[in-house]
């Protein structure tokens, strides 16, 4: 089960409309725009908004996780809605 994790802090349960894992144009819409992946190092991943800094609102909860599992840098931020999902269901 997949998380949508919005600027704002709320969270919804999300599924792939084919069942099985995400395509590319799913991800894009999630996030608005193009993906970028960040590895979280235990089998999950965050899909964000490659170009979110420029022009999307910061997203904190996202920011956390990420900081939580030293998967950015400290002084780092993910800005834009994110997915949060296992990395076998992006293909």
């Amino acid at each position: 089960m997949a998380t949508l994790i919005k600027t704002d802090g709320s969270k919804l349960e999300i599924q792939p409309q084919n069942g099985l894992d995400f395509q590319l144009d799913e991800l894009q819409k999630f996030v608005d725009g193009y993906i970028d992946i960040i590895n979280l190092h235990n089998g999950d991943i965050l899909v964000i908004n490659d170009n979110g800094k420029d022009v999307l609102d910061s997203n904190e909860t996202a920011t956390e996780i990420a900081h939580k599992h030293n998967a950015i840098f400290g002084w780092d931020y993910i800005c834009g809605d994110v997915v949060m999902c296992k990395d076998k269901e992006v293909q």
